[in-house]
Parts: structure tokens; sequence; C-alpha cells
């Protein structure tokens, strides 16, 4: 099915829930065109796109009550609009791969993987197996769940001073600062400081950040902060006594989450490149890219993480089902006071998560309670408790470098509105 052809096609296969295996299959074939500046680039992509079996589908015969208002012709739910925002930036070069994936807590609904590794001749098409660097992501999932799971444990509580955890935190316009106040953006850092130019290591790192003059006083708003997360995640692998990349491994191993890792994915895999780095010399395939993340060996609160949407899709339904009640990544209560939004002025932000904005990447169609996050290299989770829907878009638009971000920001929402518009009422219809 991923054989590459002389022009883009797209699979749709029904699969059975059981094994995942194809039930039947369809081609359907149009001619793109390529983009002028890379003349030979993507004339031979693919894109996979794999529709689960939803439940009240009349195709599939599966039991269970259908949404209220829905009849039998409703429930035939079709994606089409979402795969061709997709497809339509993959030929406008806003990035060279991608993959979705949409579903519930209780499973994928919908999944696709389109374009290739790289514009180079003869790359590898992506596969619904490719590896991307999450980037942020790794705030959302590897950094506020363990930041729960240790205040579940009784070892942090988020009004803790942070200089009761980092002793280098010292000054009287810093003082107050809390666990909380990072989580929430809020803390009075700057957004970024390119320390890997003279800095490496936690050793050199924390003293830094800790002595960095504060841009505004803490509470009084929000401003998205990397260097918030390089100190909560220092200051979590005193907590657990080591480091991230073990603790979150633990967590990972325990929750059915083991394909997400901060470590390097197998040479073997399909791993979707994210840059030519001039500063290494080389080009970034199955490394990090963000080059403080490299100074701190790869392993930082702020960045990271690997893995597939499917991977980031499974973590998605245990934060469903922790927000319905259910024990899972931590106690349903840590879960949403996490996922609530913070009370700072100006602000979307909740502990970790940020929170639905019509202006911001979820689009419009999301409900008030969606919580989401999105990354550097082109990847975003937006997760909507009151839709029982998750939405997964994995991208590297940071390869071959680095471009405008406006590109990114348009087919975010646009590709999120257009989920929303497909996919069968949540619990909430």
């Amino acid at each position: 099915m991923h054989q590459r052809r002389a022009a883009r096609n797209v699979s749709a296969r029904h699969l059975d829930d059981a094994d995942r295996t194809p039930r039947r299959a369809g081609w359907h074939r149009r001619r793109h065109p390529v983009h002028a500046r890379h003349p030979n680039v993507h004339a031979d992509l693919v894109a996979v796109v794999r529709p689960h079996r939803l439940e009240c589908d009349v195709r599939s015969g599966l039991a269970g009550p259908c949404p209220r208002r829905r009849s039998p012709r409703s429930a035939r739910v079709s994606f089409d609009e979402a795969a061709a925002i997709v497809s339509r930036a993959i030929e406008a070069q806003v990035f060279p791969a991608a993959t979705v994936e949409v579903g519930r807590a209780g499973g994928p609904l919908w999944e696709g993987a389109w374009g290739a590794l790289a514009y180079d001749d003869g790359a590898a098409p992506t596969s619904l197996d490719t590896v991307f660097d999450l980037a942020s992501l790794t705030k959302v999932v590897a950094t506020t769940t363990l930041a729960m799971r240790h205040a579940d444990g009784g070892r942090l509580a988020l009004t803790d001073r942070l200089g009761e955890h980092l002793p280098r935190w010292q000054g009287d316009d810093r003082s107050a600062v809390t666990i909380a106040d990072l989580l929430a953006h809020t803390g009075g850092l700057a957004a970024h400081e390119p320390l890997f130019h003279d800095h490496a290591g936690r050793a050199e790192f924390e003293p830094r950040i800790c002595r960095l003059p504060l841009e505004y006083e803490p509470r009084t708003k929000s401003v998205y902060s990397d260097l918030g997360f390089i100190l909560l995640g220092f200051l979590l692998e005193d907590l657990g006594k080591a480091g991230l990349d073990a603790q979150f491994g633990r967590t990972a191993d325990a929750c059915g989450l083991a394909s997400l890792s901060y470590a390097p994915p197998p040479p073997h895999l399909s791993i979707a490149p994210a840059g030519d780095n001039a500063w290494r010399g080389r080009r970034l395939v199955g490394e990090v890219h963000d080059d403080n993340g490299w100074a701190l060996g790869g392993v930082a609160g702020h960045t990271g993480l690997f893995g597939t949407a499917a991977a980031v899709g499974r973590f998605a339904r245990l934060i469903l089902k922790g927000l319905a009640g259910e024990p899972t990544l931590a106690q349903p209560d840590t879960v949403r006071q996490f996922t609530r939004r913070a009370d700072v002025p100006g602000s979307s932000r909740a502990l970790g998560w940020d929170t639905m904005l019509p202006t911001s990447s979820c689009g419009h169609r999301l409900s008030p309670s969606a919580i989401g996050h999105t990354g550097f290299t082109g990847t975003s989770l937006w997760i909507d408790p009151a839709r029982d829907l998750y939405i997964v878009f994995l991208t590297n638009r940071v390869h071959p470098a680095v471009h405008d971000a406006e590109a990114i920001r348009a087919v975010r929402p646009a590709l999120h509105d257009a989920v929303v518009d497909a996919a069968p009422q949540g619990v909430a219809d």
C-alpha cells in the first residue's frame, strides 16, 4: 500500500477493529502540480489515509447506541476535506511530511500519512509509522504528566515556591514564584535565550536561567517560556531522583506509551528529518531540533520527545479518560486541575496546557473545554473532552530549514475545523 507511484495516490482503507487488517481498499488517482522551487520534488509521493470504523457507522455492524439526532445516513463520516487540506499544504511545501490521527477516548477514528520525509530525490514516503521530533509537545506529554504524578505522590504542591526546590532561584523580584507559575508560563521569565552558544548541561544552564532578569512581574501576564520548563525539568529530576528520560520511560511503560521516548529512535525506523543544522553541521534525523535541548543532552523539560501520531493519540486517549473520571496518567481531579485555565490576566494558559481560543491553532469549532499544545517543528495536539475528540497533527515543517511560521499557522486551524465538521458528535451532542 505504500509503494511509490508516478502521481500522488490516496489510499482509503476500512479496517476491522479487532486486527486492523484491510477490509476493502479504493484508489483515487489525481496528478498534482509540483512546486516550482523544487522541480523534481514530490513527483511520486503517496498519501495513505485510513478511516477506522466508527461506532454506529452503518458499514461496521458494531453494537452501541447511536448519537441522538443522527440517522444511519448521517453516520457515514468522511474526512476528505481534512485530507485535502493536508495535501494542499504538502503541494505548497509548507512541510514535506505529515501524519494525522483523529479519535475518541475509545480509539482512533481516522489516520493518514502524506508526502515524503524530505524534498530530496528518492526520499522515502511518509508512513503511519513515521517518527517525528515532537518538540514542545514534550511540555504536556512528559513534563506536565510527571508533574501531575509527583503531585499525586505528595512530592510537590503547586503552591510550592520555586526557590524551595531550586536554591539558586533567589531575589526579591522572584521569591514568590511557584511551581504553578512556571506551568502556567507566568513566572516572569523570557520566552527563550540561546544558551547553547556558551552553556552545556544542567550545571551551566540552571544557574544562568536562575540569574536572568525577569521580563515582567510574575502573575501579571503570561509569556510562553521554554526557560521556565527547563527549570521544571531540573526540579522534576530532583524529585524523582532520576533523569526525565528514565522517569518518563517508567511512566510510559506503565501506561502503554512505550513508543513515546526521549531516546533517539532506532535508525531503521521511518524518521522525519528536522532540518539541516548549521550550528551542529549536520542533518538532524532522530536528534532533537531545539539547540538548547541539544546542549542539555537531548533530554529537557521543554523538548526532546519523539513519537508517531498513533503514540501521541494513545496519550490523548488517556487524558480524555482522566477528564472523564478514570485514573490513568494521574488522578482525575489532578488532571482536571492541570487542564483548567489559570487565573492570569489575558492568558489562555492552564498548567502546562493551552486552552481554546478561536484565534489560536485549535480553530473555531472546538468546545470551550478543549486543551492543546503545539511544537516548533510543526506538531500539535488538541483534545476536546466535551466532544470526546482528539486531533494529532505531526509535520516536519522545519525541514530543510525554518521558514515563516504563518503557513503552518494557517493550516492548523483549517485542519481542526474540517475534522470537527466531519467527526460524529461526542457525548455532549
